[in-house]
């Protein structure tokens, strides 16, 4: 069980950081916060320390800069996860929230680049699928989580039930009493105690899925059936 989280990350404002990294982190604040159209490059500069120019030198541009914050935000979200997989059967919840986002306010930026729809959003969901992906196969191989008959569509369904609370968070604050974008402790281990209970425990009995299963495999192909038969018609 893991006793120690990994070191806290360092503030924007910290100057034995690099500009480049100032900037990102200061970024990420103020995307977060404002959202990606009410934030300037002047304001971003200013939090972090540095010229506008230099954020300019480094990223190019406001888009350049928020496709760096989504790979960042992403990179830390598979890190973490990556490391919770690890710990198979000894994972410790609590330790694994506050090991996970350090000073870094990634459920709400993730929240807000949800909603707000930038241009590189899909970009960001297909990424944390296909990681999603590698740490199911740990779970599965380490026996913290049970084996799946399509992985993928598993991995994608997770990601889209998450990321979708994440933009209805203020009614899961509301419903709930759980604070998801401030990454309270007290908040995410009681939203993680909920999600594991219906994720362990399910919903619909084994048994009637079981028959249910094989009647909506059959639905299915007769659906793609039709829609191709349709299709056919149509172009002739």
């Amino acid at each position: 069980m893991s006793t120690n989280g990994p070191p806290r990350r360092r503030r924007t404002d910290d100057p034995d950081r690099t500009a480049r990294a100032r900037i990102r982190d200061a970024a990420i604040e103020r995307f977060a916060t404002h959202g990606v159209a009410a934030t300037n490059l002047k304001d971003i500069a200013a939090d972090a320390g540095v010229s506008p120019p230099l954020v300019i030198h480094h990223f190019g541009s406001k888009e350049g800069l928020k496709a760096a914050c989504d790979e960042h935000i992403a990179s830390l979200i598979r890190e973490q996860k990556s490391r919770a997989m690890s710990e198979g059967r000894n994972l410790d919840p609590l330790q694994a929230i506050r090991d996970a986002y350090g000073d870094t306010p990634i459920l709400k930026y993730l929240a807000r680049t949800i909603a707000d729809g930038s241009p590189h959003v899909a970009e960001l969901i297909d990424e944390m699928v296909e990681d999603s992906l590698s740490y199911l196969t740990d779970g599965i191989a380490n026996g913290l989580l049970k084996p799946t008959e399509n992985l993928r569509e598993s991995a994608a369904l997770l990601c889209l039930w998450q990321l979708g609370t994440l933009v209805l968070h203020e009614h899961v604050k509301r419903l709930l009493g759980i604070d998801l974008v401030e990454g309270d402790p007290r908040s995410l281990v009681k939203w993680m105690r909920i999600n594991a209970e219906i994720l362990a425990k399910g919903v619909i009995n084994e048994e009637i899925y079981d028959n249910w299963r094989d009647a909506m495999k059959a639905a299915e192909r007769q659906a793609t059936t039709e829609q191709s038969e349709s299709t056919d018609r149509d172009t002739t």
